[in-house]
C-alpha cells in the first residue's frame, strides 16, 4: 500500500499524526483477516476459550465460513483435517478447533493471540 501524503495538524505548535494514518492502519488490519470453510457436514461448536473444557457459546451451521483473527494453542483435537492443538479465534470469546477448519495448513495461518 502506498500513501501519497499524511497530513499533520498543529495544536499549540506540536505536530500530531492525522487520523487518516490511523484509519489506513485499521483498514489494512481488517483486510488481513481471511475467511475459511468449516469441514463439510459439520455443525461446529464455538467455545469461550481454546479448549474442550470451555463452555459452548454457540454452534455454527453446516457450510459456515469463519474469520480467523488470531490463533492460540489449546486442547488437542482430532477432526476432519487432522489432529491439532491450534485453536482459531473467530470473535471476542469465540474459539473453534483448527482441526475442523480448512486452512490448507497444519500450522498457524494467522498471528498468535496475545
Amino acid at each position: 500500500m502506498s500513501v501519497d501524503r499524511v497530513g499533520e495538524a498543529r495544536t499549540d505548535g506540536v505536530a500530531e499524526t492525522a487520523t487518516t494514518a490511523v484509519a489506513e492502519t485499521a483498514t489494512t488490519a481488517a483486510a488481513a483477516v481471511r475467511y475459511y470453510s468449516v469441514a463439510p457436514g459439520v455443525r461446529l461448536n464455538v467455545r469461550s476459550g481454546p479448549g474442550t473444557g470451555y463452555p459452548v457459546v454457540r454452534v455454527l451451521a453446516e457450510g459456515a465460513r469463519v474469520p480467523i483473527y488470531c490463533q492460540t494453542p489449546g486442547t488437542t483435537v482430532t477432526g476432519p483435517y487432522g489432529t491439532s492443538s491450534v485453536w482459531d479465534s473467530i470473535g471476542d470469546g469465540a474459539y473453534v478447533s483448527d482441526a475442523y477448519v480448512h486452512t490448507g495448513s497444519d500450522g498457524y495461518v494467522a498471528p498468535r493471540c496475545g
